[in-house]
């Protein structure tokens, strides 16, 4: 019995040693092919051989991970000839790895790592059966005395709970600047950020779901009940976790930035440290949003610190959210960096933020 020949494996993507990355697509029948790479502006043109394979090399890449997808005539999809994928809930991709001359933060590397543990649990509050991670730091031992002060750490709108750490590295990142003395070791806590799980697939024909004004302040305020109400007592009897107010930190991405400055500056009991990294969602009506401002003190807010990409385009909503704050006398630490709205910029906010955690007097003195 003859066999058809198969066709020779399509090599995607390779990596060149000086930074230049070959994407490449078998499809012979496709009339126009695309690739979307994180953090360019367009997609790029492919080019189709006579075997009907699909390929372009890009310029150099700086060292990172990249998310990317092809698109071949408006249909996504996926690399088949690479089996890295970027969770997503409203749209897979693939990631690609560029290394650099020495290891980023998010590399692995043959130093101490710590472990990730994923819990489980049915929310009565939101109603649906939902995760959150926890990350405890190298040498971390459940029989010890030695308690550890925590980083509650909020992912973005269409991710889920896994999403700082299979794409953003935080538990690399984490490892990496303990092992240096950059930071102190602590446990971080990643649960899932939807107070109305219905935010991500809205009704057909719905408004957009962050201009429902309901749907969006119910995702927030639900979302913050379940993180108080329920995983942090999870949290606090499972783990050997200080629960004082000075070792508690809160912070996030878009999404999660906005429910890091709701939680963290409405509860200031309950947090020392806040972080918001190109925070979105939270309108315009900053005093009905933030009402402890106006009644609670401060006094114990160690760091507010907001950072955002420059050609992020949530830059003009966190420069006007970090001027309000200024105005009410909060002493804001912000931050602007090259980049877009990425997990390129959001893994290095938190290789940035995460050595001022539970530092009171440096954290202190370094806000402005």
């Amino acid at each position: 019995m003859a066999f058809a020949q198969q066709p020779a494996p399509v090599l995607s993507p390779e990596v060149h040693p000086d930074g230049r990355v070959t994407f490449r697509l078998r499809d012979p029948n496709a009339k126009k092919v695309t690739v979307s790479l994180e953090g360019g502006k367009e997609p790029l043109a492919m080019q189709k051989d006579e075997s009907g394979v699909w390929s372009i090399t890009t310029g150099a890449l700086a060292p990172d991970l990249y998310g990317y997808s092809f698109d071949a005539d408006g249909l996504h999809l996926l690399d088949p000839s690479n089996t890295e994928i970027k969770p997503n809930l409203l749209q897979l991709s693939n990631v690609v790895h560029v290394p650099g001359s020495s290891p980023s933060p998010w590399d692995v590397t043959d130093i101490p790592h710590g472990l990730v543990h994923r819990h489980s649990y049915h929310s009565s509050i939101v109603g649906d059966n939902r995760d959150f991670y926890v990350y405890t730091p190298p040498g971390y031992d459940s029989t010890a005395d030695t308690r550890y002060p925590v980083l509650y750490l909020l992912h973005g709108y269409s991710d889920d709970a896994s999403g700082w750490t299979q794409v953003g590295k935080a538990n690399l990142i984490l490892d990496s600047l303990i092992s240096e003395g950059k930071a102190r070791p602590m446990i971080i806590v990643m649960p899932l950020g939807y107070g109305a799980p219905e935010i991500v697939h809205p009704a057909a024909g719905a408004p957009p779901p962050f201009s429902n004004h309901d749907l969006r302040e119910r995702n927030f305020d639900r979302f913050r009940q379940a993180l108080l109400d329920e995983v942090m007592p999870v949290v606090e009897k499972s783990y050997k976790v200080d629960t004082d107010h000075d070792s508690r930190a809160i912070a996030g991405l878009s999404m999660g930035g906005a429910e890091s400055l709701l939680t963290g500056l409405n509860h200031p009991e309950k947090f020392a440290y806040i972080g918001a990294f190109s925070a979105g969602g939270l309108g315009e009506d900053f005093a009905t949003q933030f009402p402890q401002l106006k009644t609670t003190s401060h006094a114990g807010l160690h760091l507010l610190w907001i950072a955002c990409g420059t050609e992020d385009r949530l830059i003009t909503p966190n420069r006007q959210v970090i001027g309000w704050l200024k105005n009410q006398d909060l002493q804001v630490t912000p931050i602007e960096t090259p980049g877009m709205h990425t997990w390129m910029v959001w893994r290095r906010n938190l290789a940035a933020f995460a050595p001022l955690l539970f530092r009171a007097a440096d954290s202190t003195s370094a806000s402005k």
